[in-house]
């Protein structure tokens, strides 16, 4: 008997992405992603340099990306951002929300700036891009980078923690408001080996062989492993998935308890 249900594959070949954050760590990873399964990607942040090397990159992967530089800080910006991606491919299908920064200090150490820095950047860049770029999306998908850190305690990390469980919340609410026409869904890594963790979690320290003996995977996560999950939630596979909150975590979260 032949079956009646079509098979859509987990790709984003031929759709235009940016990636803001695109230029290290998992949001490099995911740009590298794409652009290797056929995806128009424009991978964006703050330093041009940074900016100019992934876009060659990219295109040596096979995706005619463009550079531009962003902060997520400035709205015009973002909206230079929206429209170079439009002007150069006519739209954009996919956006992914990872953008970097971090302030390693407790409740009672950290400062107001520092405070006010880090939620400028994880939390309101988010809404920011995500407002910027859903204003023009006729349908589509947006994936956001959440963190482990909003469901499992880590400590000295309260504004990044606290911006990632509001990103979480916008990412459910931006979900419900914006379909059916456009997809709106987080990611939420554990630990993942990135520059930004080089010193925190270096091999043979406390942290790390705490990471290996909590984690069911007995490491910490490559880039690409989260790269994955981002391809899915990006690709026409995941069509009926919107205000999901994706967990990539080696089975950290589901044995945190033991």
């Amino acid at each position: 008997m032949t079956n009646q249900f079509e098979h859509v594959p987990v790709s984003v070949e031929g759709k235009t992405a940016v990636v803001v954050g695109g230029t290290s760590g998992i949001g490099r990873a995911i740009a590298r992603a794409f652009a290797a399964d056929g995806a128009a990607v424009v991978a964006s942040s703050r330093t041009e340099s940074s900016v100019e090397a992934t876009t060659e990159e990219l295109r040596s992967l096979g995706s005619p990306s463009v550079a531009v530089t962003c902060d997520v800080t400035d709205r015009d910006s973002l909206e230079a951002l929206y429209e170079a991606t439009v002007d150069e491919f006519g739209g954009v299908d996919v956006l992914v929300n990872s953008p970097s920064a971090i302030a390693r200090r407790g409740v009672l150490d950290v400062t107001e700036a520092e405070w006010a820095s880090v939620l400028d950047v994880q939390l309101t860049g988010v809404f920011r891009a995500c407002q910027t770029f859903a204003r023009g999306m006729d349908e589509g998908s947006i994936v956001n980078i959440a963190s482990l850190s909003s469901v499992v305690t880590m400590a000295n990390l309260v504004a990044y923690s606290t911006a990632k469980g509001a990103v979480d919340a916008f990412t459910r609410t931006a979900a419900k408001e914006l379909a059916p026409e456009i997809r709106v869904n987080a990611i939420r890594p554990g630990y993942v080996a990135t520059p930004q963790t080089a010193d925190a979690y270096a091999e043979g320290s406390y942290r790390y062989e705490r990471i290996r003996e909590r984690a069911p995977m007995g490491r910490m996560a490559d880039p690409r492993e989260i790269a994955g999950a981002a391809v899915y939630l990006a690709s026409d596979a995941a069509s009926y998935t919107t205000g999901e909150i994706l967990t990539v975590d080696g089975g950290f979260a589901a044995s945190a308890f033991e």
